[in-house]
């Protein structure tokens, strides 16, 4: 066997979190809103959707990009990295990370995204159709990719490691950080900047996605719309965001002095290959990322307290997950809390991942776990889907789910290092 088939894999932790949400643009201000049960979902403000069959989505509110980048650097940019790049600096701040030369090297980013600059480049196509050649920006073709956000991230922090977006569909987020936390286990880099950023509400993709039918179209009821594991589910609710956590070997963690903030003990990837859109009608890729996971945490089933779920309000999600979670952890399903944080934030495809890991790993750390709103009439009803108001339960280890379009499987699982953080502080 080759060297590195036979040596230990190193352990990662988490050493900072940053967001930028529909609920809040500070982790501590998104984790409010989630506990109070404060719903980020409306009817679109940022432009005409008064045509459309789906005028509600869960838009990025009160975001400044001058706070965080000078305007020379956010003009060339795309909501969506805008977003990236301040979840990055969040993160980067709560880590109290200082790049030196010797970790540039040693550092790396995988941000994901989906649908790439997708307000940008909207908006450039107006203007070639109606104005002309001379109306597209010159940064348009070196910035409107998915990549983006992961260049932008990587030029402030000065990050000269491997970085990346990694594209699995709402999966993405999940993946980049799965992905970047083998790379610290394997040697390859002792720091990563990971998650996932979207800002995917416009005109385009509402009208795509609501003419496949998987958006709620309660335009009446915003607060109302998005209600996972409801038997009256008609539909996701499209959102805008972005989540990044800082991922560290846990040894280089402790010489540094950081305060951890728990460990990434699993992650678990597959794909379906079944349906464009559909997931297995027998979860079989669910059911086995999820074993996946748990068996690279060194976990069972049992030792779960907590699943922050995928849970999109979709019809055919929603009864999925369900059943993978029943195949997979048995009767502990109905021994813990399931939740979907979706409720409140909406939708943020490829930022929902590296999101609602940050509110599983809150959940680890304050011992609460968030509700799920319009859970009103569940449809499984043994199952404890924190129906409306938060509950306060003793979590260790968290689950976090994510499924994406194409059969993309990503899960992860986070647990407590309460006993080792006096050390490490």
């Amino acid at each position: 066997m080759r060297a590195h088939e036979t040596r230990p894999l190193r352990r990662v932790v988490v050493t900072g979190t940053g967001v930028i949400t529909p609920i809040g643009n500070t982790v501590e201000s998104f984790w409010q809103s989630l506990i109070d049960g404060r719903s980020g979902i409306s009817a679109i403000e940022s432009w005409d959707a008064s045509d459309l069959p789906v005028r509600i989505g869960a838009e990025v509110k009160d975001f400044d990009p001058a706070a965080y980048m000078p305007h020379k650097v956010s003009r060339r940019m795309d909501p969506s990295a805008q977003y990236g790049l301040a979840a990055a600096m969040e993160a980067v701040r709560e880590a109290k990370l200082e790049m030196s030369d010797d970790l540039a090297a040693r550092t790396g980013v995988y941000l994901g995204s989906s649908v790439g600059a997708a307000q940008m480049t909207y908006d450039t196509t107006v203007k070639l159709h109606e104005r002309g050649a001379r109306a597209v920006s010159p940064f348009f073709f070196a910035t409107s990719g998915s990549e983006s956000a992961a260049g932008e991230v990587a030029m402030w922090l000065g990050a000269r490691g491997p970085s990346s977006s990694l594209s699995t569909a709402c999966a993405s987020g999940a993946t980049c950080i799965g992905e970047a936390a083998r790379l610290i286990q394997f040697g390859v880099t002792d720091v990563m900047i990971a998650g996932g950023a979207e800002a995917p509400v416009t005109r385009l993709n509402i009208a795509g996605a609501a003419a496949c039918q998987a958006l709620s179209r309660r335009n009446d009821d915003p607060s109302l719309a998005c209600r996972p594991f409801d038997r009256e589910r008609d539909g996701f609710v499209m959102g805008a965001g972005a989540g990044v956590v800082v991922l560290e070997e846990y040894e280089h963690a402790l010489r540094r002095g950081a305060h951890i903030l728990g460990e990434l003990a699993g992650y678990g990837a597959t794909t379906d290959a079944y349906h464009l859109t559909a997931p297995h009608p027998d979860a079989l890729g669910t059911k086995t990322a999820m074993r996946i996971a748990l068996e690279s945490a060194g976990l069972q089933p049992q030792d779960v307290d907590y699943i922050n779920a995928h849970g999109t309000s979709t019809q055919l999600n929603d009864s999925t997950e369900v059943s993978a979670i029943r195949g997979v952890f048995g009767e502990h399903a109905t021994r813990i809390p399931v939740s979907s944080t979706k409720s409140m934030t909406g939708h943020l495809i490829s930022a929902t991942g590296a999101v609602e890991l940050i509110a599983a790993l809150l959940a680890v750390r304050r011992d609460v776990v968030p509700p799920t709103l319009n859970c009103n009439d569940p449809l499984d009803p043994d199952i404890n889907f924190v129906p409306g108001v938060a509950q306060e339960w003793e979590v260790d280890v968290a689950m976090s789910n994510s499924f994406g379009f194409g059969g993309h499987n990503a899960v992860l699982v986070v647990r407590s290092l309460k006993e080792e953080e006096s050390y490490a502080a």
